[in-house]
């Protein structure tokens, strides 16, 4: 990239100069008019999601490349469609953007969020660019589900296995030894970029959906073309935060084993027992799936994923959500939300 290009700021060309800039991120059959739109197939029901990102808030020059920023805002979205059980059809953006950020950031950030979502083929169908005093980045993502495997947060039942879909507290890990490179000098060059780009690069879990539903569907009786039962949520807020709220929506409690919850192996070289759990629980932004389904096909689901997915728990009648050890070397603890990060705390 030249120079004058790179020093070519978005108050230099534009709104139009820039959207004509971005539009060809997106494909040219949709794009142009006043909205998309966006087909679906017969006996599918539309899932929608929006997510608003902040400069100093979700991502940070520190932290965040132009790319990464673009890749973490399409995962999110994206991991919001996952955890309803939805395949993504497109998302729209919206910018607030000051005068002075520089071009090439902006398609930078075009060019991550192209990256993220060619994976899972869904395309930039539109979107809105406004001058704002912070760089704001607002998506909406489209989906489509079968009204028969629509994964709510409300459908926990007592017994039910309690699932994630991967590893925990690798995201925040990542965070903190961006922000503190002083930090985990034990760590090899290999786990420190592994959990560095947990942080920048999330895999929102779409992946597993045609797993789950092929188990699901092995342990349904198809003489009752009933709606197959599953709870769940992303734990973009965390672990904790995540079995709680699917939870509280189901009027359930929780027993949560802390030898189950799948951690990095890196953290092994670098972390305590209690901080590891800490970044666990309340760190956020793993983007995994928390699912509750019949202990039967939750075991099938966990040892056919591999890769860090683990039974961690069990719903109960009990109106509270435990942390227990089985070794008894720590006590029973409430899992509780507010801990990991809130946007209005003080």
């Amino acid at each position: 990239m030249n120079s004058e290009l790179s020093s070519l700021q978005v108050r230099d060309i534009g709104e139009q100069g820039l959207l004509k800039r971005l539009q060809r991120f997106c494909p040219p059959e949709i794009i142009g008019d006043d909205a998309a739109v966006v087909p679906t197939e017969p006996g599918q029901s539309l899932v929608v999601t929006t997510d608003v990102l902040i400069d100093g808030v979700h991502f940070s020059e520190i932290t965040t490349s132009g790319e990464d920023a673009g890749w973490r805002s399409a995962a999110a979205n994206l991991s919001d469609l996952a955890a309803m059980g939805a395949s993504p059809l497109g998302i729209t953006v919206g910018l607030g953007l000051p005068g002075d950020v520089s071009v090439s950031w902006v398609e930078q950030l075009y060019q991550g969020m192209t990256q993220c979502l060619q994976q899972y083929n869904t395309p930039i169908v539109g979107g809105d660019i406004v001058r704002s005093p912070t760089t704001t980045i607002a998506i909406s993502a489209f989906g489509q589900v079968s009204p028969l495997r629509v994964i709510r947060r409300n459908t926990a039942k007592v017994g039910d296995a309690i699932i994630v879909t991967g590893v925990h507290g690798a995201s925040s890990a990542g965070l903190k030894l961006l922000l503190h490179p002083e930090l985990g000098q034990n760590l090899s060059e290999s786990d420190r970029a592994t959990l560095i780009q947990a942080h920048q690069r999330p895999l929102p879990r779409l992946d597993v959906l045609p797993i789950l539903w092929e188990i699901l569907e092995a342990h349904h009786d198809a003489s009752l073309p009933s709606q197959i039962r599953i709870a769940g949520m992303d734990s973009s807020d965390g672990l904790a935060d995540a079995v709680v709220q699917i939870c509280r929506a189901s009027g359930v409690g929780a027993v949560v084993e802390r030898i189950s919850i799948p951690l990095p192996t890196a953290f092994n070289q670098w972390l305590t027992k209690e901080q590891a759990l800490e970044y666990a629980l309340y760190g956020g932004e793993d983007f995994e799936l928390v699912l509750c389904l019949p202990k039967e096909p939750a075991y099938a689901f966990v040892q056919q994923i591999g890769n860090g997915a683990a039974v961690v728990g069990t719903i109960t009648g009990e109106s509270t959500v435990i942390l227990h050890d089985q070794t008894q070397e720590y006590p029973d603890q409430d899992l509780q939300l507010g801990r990991g990060f809130q946007h209005f705390d003080h």
